[in-house]
């Protein structure tokens, strides 16, 4: 396998639906894998494999008791896309800014320009 960035591993997890939905009940508080796997018609080692991809990029963490095994959020990688994310958004609302104050310009320009008349 490739060694990807905790960033690409974090955005592989959240690309499927399932973990999505794993993500969003572990939001709730922390679930074993049988409450995990409950609502979806999957095998278990189907289940056990998307939790494998969440525990890999960090987003989840488990601690077994007996032959349960508890799964509960950790939102450290979650808050480093949501920075990421929110630089992305910073950069782009200010060339867009950019844009429109050049656009602005060119009208205002253009206006000087008409004739009278």
């Amino acid at each position: 396998m490739l060694n990807k960035a905790p960033l690409d591993e974090t955005f592989y997890a959240l690309a499927d639906g399932t973990r999505r939905a794993m993500m969003e009940r572990l939001a709730r508080g922390p679930a074993t894998v049988t409450d995990l796997a409950r609502p979806f018609e999957m095998s278990l080692p189907a289940i056990m494999q998307h939790l494998r991809v969440l525990k890999n990029a960090g987003l989840v963490v488990s601690e077994k008791s007996g032959r349960v095994r508890t799964c509960r959020l950790a939102l450290t990688p979650l808050n480093r896309a949501e920075d990421w994310l929110n630089a992305q958004i910073s950069e782009w609302q200010s060339r867009l800014d950019r844009l429109e104050t050049y656009l602005n310009d060119l009208q205002t320009k253009g206006d000087d320009h008409e004739p009278n008349g």
